[in-house]
């Protein structure tokens, strides 16, 4: 992936020490950027900081909870260097439709999903316009994009995070600021394996395959294959590209449609 180089840039990645956002960090750290684990979990996000660093790359932590929006401030404010990449990739999941999701069910991802989004970049886009450039791209979901069963509050964050994502492209397309999304289907983290152990105890495989088969390429995405998706759309080899969402989906969207 060397002809994506981010050398010299630095990248802030919420949730960057797990999953999707692990392979992000350390795919942004082997292109050569700094990267900033902006990160809930202070253990998790320390380890990724040391694995990047044994690799030979540049990396720190910044534990913040991106639901807080002081948090985030004094986080990003702590900064004394360009932020050039903010990669808005921390999010929860929730199971349920309209019936029995509560209020604190939709509070809570809208808390996290919606406003850590929010949050961010609007701690960020003073500088990317002080700057005169930046890169931002957030992550959503095909649950944003079509019909998911028992996704409700859910595909309700997500689609917000699309429509933010097009609200800023447009407002800052004339400051060289950039802000795209990638909307994943599937895709094999330890969340996904831990969630099918904890809700279907004794059928782990069968779920696994019949949850792999429900994306028409017939498995499903890795975190990787996301990452490199980040790394093209982060780099000066996407500077023409804006306000696009990008799904991640092995046909999904189209072919189940």
């Amino acid at each position: 992936m060397s002809h994506f180089d981010l050398s010299g840039k630095n990248a802030v990645i919420t949730g960057g020490a797990s999953g999707i956002g692990k392979a992000i960090t350390m795919s942004f750290a082997q292109a050569g950027a700094t990267v900033v684990v902006l990160e809930l979990s202070k253990k998790a996000g320390e380890e990724v900081v040391n694995e990047v660093q044994k690799a030979g790359g540049n990396a720190m932590l910044l534990h913040c909870d991106i639901a807080d929006a002081e948090e985030v401030k004094t986080a990003i404010s702590s900064l004394n260097f360009s932020i050039d990449i903010l990669v808005n990739n921390a999010g929860i999941a929730h199971v349920g439709n309209l019936q029995n999701t509560t209020v604190q069910d939709f509070d809570r991802l809208f808390r996290v999903n919606v406003r850590g989004v929010f949050n961010c970049m609007q701690a960020v886009i003073e500088r990317m316009l002080n700057q005169g450039n930046g890169v931002i791209l957030n992550m959503a979901s095909i649950a944003a994009m079509v019909g998911l069963p028992d996704r409700f509050a859910y595909s309700m964050a997500k689609g917000a995070v699309l429509s933010m994502t097009y609200s800023v492209a447009r407002d800052y397309v004339d400051h060289n600021i950039r802000c795209n999304c990638i909307s994943p289907a599937r895709i094999h983290t330890p969340f996904v394996d831990a969630f099918i152990k904890k809700n279907y105890p004794g059928n782990e495989k069968e779920m696994f395959e019949r949850l792999s088969k429900s994306q028409p390429i017939g498995r499903m995405g890795t975190a990787e294959e996301v990452a490199d998706m980040a790394l093209f759309l982060c780099s000066d080899k996407a500077s023409f590209i804006t306000g696009t969402n990008f799904p991640i989906d092995g046909g999904f969207v189209t072919l189940n449609t």
